[in-house]
């Protein structure tokens, strides 16, 4: 379905410093230690030359290399203590140029069949981000219809979303153009010094630690990872304006009392769990990301590209989830090309419990 015709390793265009760099407290977090996946497919057109443009972004990626040189380091662990550290020599990271005679740019319109379909558009899949391997994997797939896919791996120990955005942003303006030999905007700013860890004291922890729910395991009374792991069907259902309207009227305590995030968060929630069935006193958790860069004092500078968020969490037992909803107390948000205000839901939902998912999500109230 997808055969490679090279892989190689891209090296910055210029040298770069030679050092080692400690991650953040919030970096080096073990929930972080996998790979950030992206990918973005591109209708056939005059830009896609099978020709040049594996050289324009080669070109590009290496140049994007210089400011932003981490990119192309290895993360370890710290052998004087916890944490994580970049090695900074000039590794490089991962390019692969691959076909696909099966896929045009219309079968990623809807979901994939399974969780697993469009593996191979990325496929160096790393599964230890601390052995050695690349921190930045980018694979070009052409597709049948003359279109391209590029699927793109980061190591999330580096940075997060936004910061990953602002890296993929300067590597898109060098391949296409819009940015000749300019530097990067924002400018990256590394500091990890930053976000620090404070030691704490022995006495208090344990006290600390019941006020992050985020962080502490809950009773397993069903078989939990069992029944959500098993079989997982992707599935995406579209929330129009006027659908989100009726989520947020449905709250009975008015619509501006709640965002729009709020409301589709939480009855994607509610019906995942009416779903899958769970026991009525079985406790269920939504984590969220909460994106910290302005939130702390003082404020993260501009250009700050490693992780800067702390985790959300709203907990409830499966009953008062079901019965109360939501108005009392893993799914990706997507615009809708040329619907501004509409949301596409994507989640991967055991294949026994689609149909129920969707039936409950067809519903408009909480």
């Amino acid at each position: 379905m997808v055969r490679v015709k090279e892989a190689l390793v891209v090296t910055p265009s210029e040298p770069t410093p030679n050092t080692v760099l400690p991650l953040s407290a919030l970096d080096s977090q073990l929930f972080l230690r996998f790979t950030i996946e992206y990918l973005l497919v591109y209708r056939p057109g005059p830009g896609l030359d099978r020709s040049s443009t594996p050289a324009r972004l080669k070109s590009a990626l290496a140049k994007a290399l210089v400011p932003y040189y981490p990119f192309a380091g290895r993360v370890r662990a710290r052998s004087d203590g916890p944490g994580l550290e970049v090695v900074c020599r000039a590794q490089g990271v991962v390019f692969v140029e691959a076909f696909s005679e099966r896929y045009t740019v219309h079968d990623f319109q809807k979901a994939p069949k399974t969780v697993t379909q469009w593996r191979k558009l990325l496929s160096l899949y790393v599964t230890d981000v601390l052995k050695g391997s690349p921190i930045l994997v980018l694979q070009l797939t052409w597709l049948a219809d003359g279109g391209a896919a590029v699927g793109i791996g980061i190591n999330h120990c580096l940075c997060d979303g936004i910061g990953s955005a602002e890296f993929l942003n300067y590597f898109s303006d060098l391949a296409s153009g819009k940015c000749v030999g300019g530097d990067p905007k924002p400018k990256p700013v590394w500091e990890r010094e930053l976000l620090k860890a404070e030691r704490r004291r022995k006495e208090g922890n344990s006290e600390t630690m019941r006020h992050h729910l985020e962080f502490t395991r809950v009773p397993d009374l069903c078989g939990f990872m069992n029944r959500v792991t098993s079989c997982l069907k992707p599935t995406c259902i579209v929330f129009d304006e006027r659908r989100i309207h009726a989520l947020k009227t449905a709250t009975g305590v008015g619509e501006a009392s709640y965002t729009s995030f709020e409301v589709v968060a939480a009855h994607v929630w509610r019906s995942w769990a009416r779903a899958l069935g769970f026991p009525k006193n079985q406790t269920l958790k939504l984590l969220f990301s909460v994106n910290v860069r302005k939130r702390v004092r003082p404020g993260l500078p501009e250009g700050y590209y490693g992780n800067a968020f702390v985790l959300g969490c709203a907990q409830s037992s499966a009953w008062e989830l079901g019965e109360r909803g939501v108005g009392f107390g893993y799914c990706l948000f997507l615009p809708v090309t040329g619907e501004r205000g509409s949301v596409k839901v994507m989640v991967a939902v055991p294949t026994a419990a689609v149909d129920n998912f969707h039936r409950f999500m067809r519903e408009s109230h909480l």
